[in-house]
Order: structure tokens, then sequence, then C-alpha cells
């Protein structure tokens, strides 16, 4: 391959990763027919399929998958340095795309973010929610935010959030119908809201803790959500127990519209971290929004 062929397995890994020629034609600022046409002359060249069209979907061959994964990183890394030069302008700029939960997003990440973007305006904070465990390498993100207990060895993780616990809760007029459990195994017999997140498939176990070992009980109930947010919004509802990070629920003990039960088996497990690629090179403005969610003053 020539050199001045490397805008063309840019626009291949485009199309690989977005499944979708009219998708990676917007992404890369040019209509679907010329990113058609790179990636015929490109499979020409090279002498071999590298994408399998239908009218419906987009496919990787086997050769494509195994093209994918050798050249994105390379073309990430690339980018990495290039954007990196902004370093050298007086104030950083450009955009920082993260992902986040929509508690994160709302309580931890937009306090810390706010001044960032009142005295950076050249400065774009994408903010996406997401449950799930996301690839932010294959997404082309700068980082995500996720409990500390739950984020890949091969990454940077940064605490941004105090350690918390997970509390089971349930609305007065629950317990009072119900009666409180007593011991974790007493969970089976009640009426438990169920989280499935995304990454896990099954329903998310509920955690405890008794004399420094962790253990997990498998709960039922009437109802299953893949959002904390709408969870609490049940349990407020009294329609059965929850478990939730005491950061989502505090307010609503405090207030008493949620009694936590079994607190005596909840202990402290790192809080919200900031994580992102070892092998990326930080920009300047990611420089700036790592200071921010790191608690560090924003400069000026």
């Amino acid at each position: 391959m020539k050199a001045g062929n490397l805008s063309d397995l840019a626009v291949f890994v485009a199309v690989a990763r977005e499944r979708n020629f009219t998708r990676a034609a917007a992404r890369l600022g040019v209509s679907p027919s010329a990113v058609s046409q790179t990636i015929r002359g490109l499979e020409e060249r090279l002498g071999v399929r590298l994408l399998t069209r239908t009218t419906r979907s987009v496919t990787r061959t086997e050769a494509g998958e195994r093209l994918l994964e050798d050249i994105a990183p390379l073309l990430d890394q690339i980018d990495g340095h290039l954007d990196a030069l902004t370093a050298f302008r007086q104030h950083p700029s450009g955009t920082v795309r993260i992902t986040a939960d929509e508690f994160a997003a709302s309580h931890v990440l937009w306090p810390k973010l706010q001044p960032v973007i009142e005295s950076y305006p050249d400065i774009t904070v994408e903010l996406m929610t997401d449950y799930g465990l996301t690839d932010i390498v294959a997404e082309r993100l700068d980082a995500g935010v996720r409990l500390g207990g739950i984020i890949d060895a091969d990454m940077v993780a940064v605490p941004i959030g105090p350690p918390m616990r997970m509390v089971t809760v349930a609305s007065p007029a629950y317990l009072k119908r119900y009666g409180v459990p007593q011991r974790p195994e007493a969970l089976m017999a009640h009426r438990c809201i169920n989280l499935r997140l995304p990454t896990h498939g099954g329903l998310y176990p509920w955690e405890f803790s008794s004399d420094g070992q962790d253990f997990r009980v498998r709960v039922q109930g009437p109802l299953v959500m893949n959002s904390s947010l709408q969870i609490l919004d049940a349990c407020l509802a009294g329609v059965g127990l929850a478990q939730v990070t005491d950061a989502h629920a505090q307010a609503y003990i405090n207030s008493g519209a949620l009694e936590e039960v079994l607190g005596e088996w909840s202990e402290f497990f790192p809080g919200y971290h900031l994580y992102y690629p070892t092998r990326r090179q930080q920009t300047a403005a990611f420089k700036v929004v790592l200071e921010a969610l790191r608690g560090e003053a924003v400069p000026t």
C-alpha cells in the first residue's frame, strides 16, 4: 500500500465500525457514493472482499475483520497525536465525548463540567447516557464514567466521586403491608424490582457483604427495568423493594419517602471513575476536562 491510500483505510474503518455507508459518509463529511467508490477501489487493489453488502446491512468479511483489528488502533493513534497538537494553541479547543449513566451525567459530571464550558468557549463536551460498558475505543469516545469495580483493566481509571454503598430500600407503605426483611435470604419471599443491564444480559443479582465476604441474592418480583432512576420511581410508588446506590436513594431516605433495610449487610465500594485508553494521546481539551472532573481547579 502507498502512503496516499491512508485515507482509503480511514474510510474503510468508518464503514466497518458503522456497518452502514450512509452513517459513515455523514461522519466523514462526504457523499455515500464517494464512500462506496473508495471501498470498491480499496478491495480491487487488495484483491479481497472486505465488506458484504445487502440492501439492509453491511457486514465485515473475515478479511475485513482482520484488517479492522490491525488498522483501526493505528489510525486512532494517528488521530490522537494530531488532536494533541491543539496543546500548542493558547486556548484548548475541540470536542470531548464522554459516556455515562444518567445519574452520573446529572449529579457527578455536570456540576464539575459547567465551569469548563463557561471558561472555555472553544471546548464542546458531548455527553451520551448509556448503562452498558461501552467500548470507548471502538465508538471513538474520549472517556467513560462507570463505577470503579466494573472498569476494564487496560484502561486508566481516575476516581471522580466518593465511595458508595448499595442500599436496599422500600416505601413505608410497602414495608407496612409486606413486612421488613431481616436477612438477605428473606428477600426471596418479597416483591423486588429487578435491574437488567445491557452488558450482563441476565438480571443483575443483589449484592451484600458479611464479615468481609461478598455474596449475591437473585431476587424475583413483578417488574424489571434497565434504569436505576426508573427503579427508584417504582420503589417510591410502593411496587416493591429496590437495590440502588446510596447516592441515588439518600435524599429519599432523608425525607422519609424511602426506608433502608438490611443496612448491616451493606459495605462501601469504589465510586464513580473516569476511564480512558492508556495508549491514546490526550488532547489539551481532554486534559482540561480531566482536571475538572478530578476536582482540580479549572485553569483560566
